[in-house]
């Protein structure tokens, strides 16, 4: 399994529970939360890239079904008055990742858009 995961008690979290329920092929957890108005070092927003050959199965044949299976098994951390504000996913079948490992598409998975303001739920941003 390739992983690049980013540091932190959340980010762990959430490597642990995709790890454990999908055994993935490859496994990216960014803490995309210095993107945001949030306080320095906060593990709110984040970008999960992950590569499984359970999502070969008939139950995750579409991308809204392995995105579903993803936030099913991270319920805790996305819930309303769970950690995760905001959760990105990239989620591929094992042929499709394998195609864009030999297409050299793989680093082209970029950043999520810059925030454009939010609704103003989170504290402010420590300068």
């Amino acid at each position: 399994m390739s992983t690049s995961t980013a540091s932190g008690p959340v980010a762990e979290t959430i490597t642990n529970k995709l790890t454990a329920a999908f055994c993935p092929l490859h496994l990216e957890v960014r803490n995309e939360s210095h993107m945001h108005n949030v306080p320095e070092n906060s593990e709110t927003h984040f970008k999960v890239i992950i590569a499984s050959a359970e999502f070969d199965t008939p139950k995750c044949k579409t991308p809204l079904a392995r995105h579903r299976a993803v936030n099913a098994v991270l319920a805790e951390e996305v819930a309303s008055d769970g950690p995760v504000h905001a959760l990105s996913i990239v989620a591929k079948t094992s042929a499709q990742w394998e195609k864009m490992v030999q297409e050299g598409k793989v680093d082209a998975i970029g950043p999520s858009p810059n925030c454009r303001g939010g609704d103003g739920s989170l504290p402010k941003k420590n300068k």
